[in-house]
């Protein structure tokens, strides 16, 4: 949005509205010792031409997935995006009025955020959709949340790995609200230990958390997890990839109780890593404490379709004591991208688009692991995402692999953890994925 600086004239209109008697009585109530102290070291003044170069050459100090060939994963993707997704969101109706407060003036943006949880409904498999969240870590973090609410229990257990900066969250969610989370270490072959979890729940967990796949990539067995949930009485809470249930089951068909995700992948460039959308969808049981807004569609006094936000369990809506979530806005405008992309792809363009990252992955997979001294770390089926052990520093490799205008993937020592993380979608070529296995083989042992 431009800025537009308000005149000395505009200021002191401002100020004797508020009752202030200078800029100073208006900030008095900042303490000093958090003040800053001097100017800020700004630029000298200078005339549009040269403020635009000044401009353009800090920009192009920047490293993007439209310079480089990117294998970067871990939360956030290098899909392809509809160039008619930024024409359609950008017109003036959608990108200036996505607050839907008033119904009967917001008639166009309650019905683009009702289609866009319907279907997210049909690529969750799930009976309801909220108008989204935040992120797909609030929204994992909103839905533990939800799943004590509604069971009274105290605990959670995660399966598996799931994301670390998710776990991060969760883990600052729980712990402001006087909970905790045990979340489960014991892996097998990258995936969650089946007889480790079994152990772990109990009947004071409230819910049961699996990624899927997970932060290695690595494909979880679900149904296995659903059923040690729901035998002590757990829900069981699945974060889920959406494009990857172009080719992956839904949550919804093997019993999820409350699926979310992260929406990014959806038409939503990585944008330096926000914003995003949360993908929360839910069972119908579950609907009078999904978090959030939700839009319902209706019927007016002359029987025209309407819509209107609906079910409301914010503190906004209802007694403060009652809501369920303090979340006061949702990503409407990341929302209508992934609404407009779903739109655009259809139910086969998702199944293309993810068969395609999978070849990929699994192509670029096996070449690496023919490579001496590289071997994938993990065995278990995987989506678009796979760990290689390398014969020299993770690091090593990306920092070597800039200087060839490759990103070639995340390293796991930021973890504590030893291997490289690659992601692989539908937008990688052949000769791309051959390119960076011939660059790897200048480190090979």
């Amino acid at each position: 949005m431009p800025f537009i600086i308000n005149t000395p004239e505009e200021r002191e209109e401002m100020l004797r509205a508020t009752g202030a008697g200078s800029f100073e009585d208006l900030i008095k109530d900042i303490p000093e010792e958090i003040r800053l102290k001097k100017t800020l070291d700004l630029f000298a003044a200078s005339d549009e031409p040269q403020v635009r170069k000044l401009l353009e050459t800090l920009a192009s100090a920047n490293r993007s997935t439209s310079d480089y060939t990117s294998f970067l994963g871990g939360g956030a993707y290098d899909h392809f995006i509809p160039a008619a997704i930024k024409t359609i969101v950008s017109r003036s109706e959608f990108y200036t009025a996505y607050t839907p407060y008033q119904a009967e003036v917001s008639q166009g943006t309650l019905q683009a955020i009702y289609e866009y949880q319907s279907l997210i409904c049909r690529l969750y498999e799930m009976d309801v959709a909220n108008a989204s969240m935040y992120d797909g870590a609030t929204a994992l973090a909103e839905a533990v949340l939800m799943a004590m609410n509604v069971t009274g229990r105290s605990q959670v257990v995660v399966a598996g790995k799931l994301h670390p900066y998710n776990s991060a969250v969760l883990k600052t969610y729980l712990e402001a609200s006087g909970h905790n989370a045990v979340i489960q270490n014991d892996l097998a072959d990258g995936a969650g230990s089946l007889a480790s979890l079994a152990a772990l729940v109990n009947e004071s967990v409230a819910a049961v958390v699996v990624q899927q796949p997970n932060f290695y990539g690595c494909l979880e067995d679900v149904e296995a997890i659903r059923d040690i949930a729901h035998a002590k009485g757990a829900l069981f809470i699945v974060s889920a990839d959406p494009l990857s249930l172009g080719v992956l089951a839904a949550p919804g068909s093997y019993g999820a109780d409350i699926a979310v995700g992260e929406g990014q992948p959806l038409g939503n460039p990585q944008n330096f890593g926000g914003p995003y959308l949360g993908i929360f969808t839910v069972r119908q049981e579950l609907v009078r404490k999904i978090p959030g807004r939700l839009v319902g569609m209706t019927k007016d006094r002359d029987g025209e379709d309407g819509f209107i936000l609906t079910l409301q369990t914010r503190e906004q809506h209802i007694r403060r004591e009652k809501a369920t979530s303090n979340i006061c806005s949702n990503q409407a405008l990341n929302a209508l991208q992934a609404a407009v992309y779903l739109s655009l792809l259809g139910k086969e363009g998702i199944r293309q688009v993810a068969a395609q990252s999978t070849r990929n992955a699994h192509y670029l997979a096996s070449k690496i692991d023919a490579l001496p001294g590289f071997s994938l770390k993990y065995q278990s089926p995987f989506f678009k995402e796979f760990v290689v052990e390398t014969p020299v520093p993770a690091a090593d490799i990306i920092s070597a692999m800039l200087e060839k205008r490759v990103f070639a993937g995340y390293d796991l020592a930021a973890h504590h953890e030893t291997g490289l993380l690659i992601a692989v979608t539908e937008k990688r070529t052949k000769e791309e994925l051959d390119r960076f296995v011939e660059s790897l083989e200048a480190f090979v042992a």
